[in-house]
């Protein structure tokens, strides 16, 4: 694993809300439409390793290998280091698993809509629900919800629904 500065990470702005599940068909007429798969499993950390997450990320018929670590400066604002890694490394990582927890499996639905792009994420354990992000340059800009997406509720301030107490939650609202 590769040594990193976390304070020279750029910083990730997003909010996050909680939508009733998407029609599909619907989001991929929106323009620059594409959708990933997404396995995502966290890592625990301990006096040699900072922890934080790995993705194996399909997209068509190719994949890709990335670890990230992230660093919580408020509910919307984190330092994000992120780099691409080899299957390999990948497949070492997982031993590091954090105990009783599962992967994060979900379909990111990827669109534009008012000159910002959304990942709306459906996951395998919810059936009626959904979560719709945007990333964005300050923590005030206006997130207008694009029409074929129903709004349950922003939940950036609400940290079960951050993906890692999904998984440790194994998908379940507490």
């Amino acid at each position: 694993m590769e040594k990193f500065d976390i304070n020279k990470a750029p910083l990730e702005i997003e909010r996050k809300f909680l939508i009733r599940y998407p029609d599909i068909d619907a989001l991929r007429e929106m323009p620059g439409y594409r959708v990933v798969h997404i396995e995502q499993t966290y890592l625990s950390a301990d006096s040699n390793f900072k922890g934080g997450r790995i993705r194996r990320i399909t997209d068509g018929a190719s994949t890709r290998y990335v670890y990230t670590f992230k660093e919580r400066l408020s509910d919307m604002t984190r330092l994000e280091f992120e780099h691409e890694i080899g299957e390999a490394e990948y497949l070492e990582l997982l031993s590091r698993r954090t105990p009783n927890t599962i992967t994060i499996e979900k379909d990111r639905h990827i669109f534009e809509y008012a000159d910002l792009t959304y990942e709306l994420d459906v996951y395998t354990f919810w059936d009626e629900q959904a979560t719709l992000e945007a990333e964005v340059d300050s923590e005030d800009t206006p997130i207008p919800i694009p029409p074929c997406v129903e709004l349950i509720r922003e939940v950036t301030h609400d940290r079960r629904y951050n993906n890692s107490q999904l998984a440790v939650n194994q998908g379940k609202i507490e």
